[in-house]
């Protein structure tokens, strides 16, 4: 399958544009990101500076009561899972295999409402400091974010070389961790208290 990054940047824009009008986020909260393809710069490899596309999953349980969040290997805290867009691959499909890879678990699948939407539930744009060992100055994920449903009973495994490991915690951890993605979760009442 061959890769058109033209043609990603322009489906991360409709995204990013059907997104903020759904859940009424000014436009200018994502403006490098705009900058970055208006400018034509390739944002689906990682090798790309000053920013890059990134997805993560919410992991959430069959009642949709608790999160589960990794520890964050080199950032040091408790995160959604999530990593670097490989292309070609569908953007919610790339959220789903990270949190797949993370957590060892079985039987996760992307939230019927992303289908029904064509949206993420939250795109934020964060800085990650520099890292010299890998020769990546500080920067920015551009990271596209979707709901993962956990089956019940489903086993966690985490991968212990990517994260410190993993656990079930209170929806309300997510307050300190991603806030806006927490609200439109409440909005479309993907969460129950």
């Amino acid at each position: 399958m061959t890769f058109d990054p033209a043609a990603f940047r322009k489906h991360v824009l409709v995204l990013l544009d059907e997104w903020t009008k759904t859940f009424d986020i000014p436009e200018d909260s994502h403006a490098l990101l705009r900058r970055q393809i208006a400018n034509g710069d390739d944002i689906h490899s990682r090798r790309t500076f000053p920013g890059h596309v990134t997805t993560s999953a919410f992991i959430l349980d069959a009642e949709g009561k608790r999160i589960l969040l990794i520890h964050h290997r080199s950032l040091g805290r408790w995160l959604q899972p999530g990593g670097h867009y490989e292309a070609p691959e569908d953007l919610a499909a790339s959220a789903l295999r990270e949190a797949v890879e993370e957590t060892g678990m079985e039987g996760l699948a992307i939230d019927p409402w992303h289908r029904t939407s064509g949206l993420p539930v939250d795109i934020d744009s964060h800085r990650i400091p520099a890292r010299p060992e890998r020769d990546e100055p500080e920067h920015w994920h551009h990271d596209i974010r979707y709901v993962v449903r956990a089956q019940e009973g489903s086993a966690l495994r985490p991968d212990l070389r990517e994260v410190h490991g993993a656990a079930w915690r209170s929806l309300e951890e997510l307050e300190a961790i991603a806030p806006r993605a927490l609200r439109n979760l409440r909005r479309l009442g993907l969460v129950h208290p």
